[in-house]
């Protein structure tokens, strides 16, 4: 869980990253790692996190931070990340979810010609139960969600860019 409550915005600017809710963090956290990031390192190897859990405090810095255009701070608002990044808040439908920014070396190692990020997209999408995946091009490093009503969905900001349907 500590590398999961780590922020570097929260350490720079003086940020709480602690949950409110512990215990709900916690058992999003728990199948987050169990269901998706555990399985990934099992036949990827090593996994390196960018970033997962956020406080309401942090992602909202981060938010305010894109919306004035800050370079480097890209946080969707506070109500769009409950259930994702947010882990200890409820989404909008009342359900659990949990997300991280991972990259995983081995796999960058190998695949970096333009759009090989599907590979690695296609081969989540037919071993894990993941609910979303959001691919950048630094790396490949993509954003995992786990979710209690999964949404099955592939998106990308990398080449080939938009909706991957595997």
């Amino acid at each position: 869980m500590r590398d999961m409550l780590y922020s570097e915005v929260a350490m720079i600017h003086g940020l709480n990253n602690a949950p409110d809710d512990p215990d709900l963090a916690v058992k999003a956290g728990k199948r987050l790692c169990e269901e998706l990031l555990e399985p990934l390192q099992d036949h990827w190897g090593r996994i390196a996190i960018r970033s997962a859990y956020r406080s309401c405090e942090v992602n909202g810095f981060c938010n305010e931070m894109q919306r004035k255009k800050k370079a480097g701070y890209t946080c969707a608002s506070n109500e769009s990340n409950y259930g994702g990044h947010i882990w200890d808040r409820l989404d909008a439908h009342g359900h659990t979810g949990a997300m991280a920014c991972v990259v995983v070396p081995s796999f960058w190692a190998k695949h970096q010609e333009p759009g090989d990020w599907r590979i690695l997209a296609r081969w989540i999408h037919e071993h894990l139960p993941y609910s979303t995946l959001y691919f950048f091009p630094t790396y490949w490093a993509f954003n995992i969600g786990w979710h209690e009503r999964p949404e099955r969905t592939i998106k990308s900001y990398a080449e080939p860019a938009g909706l991957f349907t595997p």
